[in-house]
């Protein structure tokens, strides 16, 4: 079956991304699952960029292995890496409406990707949204050793730059607790959500100011 986007109203960029401003994610029972339902756990996963620790070993990496960084060069194709099965991961969360409303999302220059190159191909990266001074972190994928989480090192370090104060990771693993990622309650992950959405910032030149102005109350 094609899929077609006017057939989920409540999948749009507008709602989502207001959607995002009230501690809610989309997500989707599986790959093949056309449906969507939003997530709003009692429990977040986040990681102040400030705070964020670089492991010993993966420094000596950086170092030593020759991976280019680029930003949302290929963010497409990012999208569809982390929505591919793998060894490691029999399903995925993104769908074909999650990936068609983070393409629009790109376009409209709040969906970033961070990606890693060795000799000129794709071999991981990650991708997420920008709103405010919050970065709302989606998915990532590697395809070579260690090349997710060496994106994910550049883009804190963008975070850094930027004056970014959130990273959201939604969920918490002993893959990002390494880096210093923490779970907390969601009435405190509302607080600084909200805090931190305040003020417009830019995590690229060329992206827009965050400033999404809607009112409107998700169902």
């Amino acid at each position: 079956m094609k899929y077609d986007p006017s057939r989920l109203v409540l999948l749009t960029p507008e709602i989502t991304l207001r959607a995002y401003t009230l501690g809610l994610f989309p997500m989707a029972q599986s790959r093949n699952d056309e449906q969507i339902f939003w997530l709003d756990p009692p429990r977040r996963g986040i990681i102040i960029p400030q705070s964020f620790h670089t492991p010993r070993r993966l420094r000596r990496t950086m170092r030593a292995t020759a991976y280019r960084i680029r930003y949302n060069h290929q963010f497409d194709e990012v999208v569809a890496h982390c929505a591919q099965q793998t060894a490691h991961r029999k399903d995925t969360w993104l769908n074909r409406p999650i990936m068609h409303l983070h393409h629009q999302l790109h376009k409209q220059g709040y969906a970033h990707s961070i990606e890693c190159y060795h000799e000129d191909k794709l071999v991981g990266g990650l991708y997420g949204i920008a709103l405010g001074a919050v970065f709302f972190g989606e998915s990532m994928f590697s395809r070579k050793t260690d090349a997710s989480k060496i994106a994910l090192c550049h883009l804190v370090q963008r975070l850094i730059e930027k004056r970014f104060r959130l990273l959201d990771t939604q969920f918490i693993s002993e893959h990002l607790k390494q880096f210093g990622a923490q779970e907390i309650p969601r009435d405190n992950y509302r607080l600084l959500l909200q805090a931190a959405l305040k003020g417009p910032h830019r995590l690229f030149d060329d992206s827009r100011p965050q400033q999404p102005a809607l009112t409107l109350t998700l169902p």
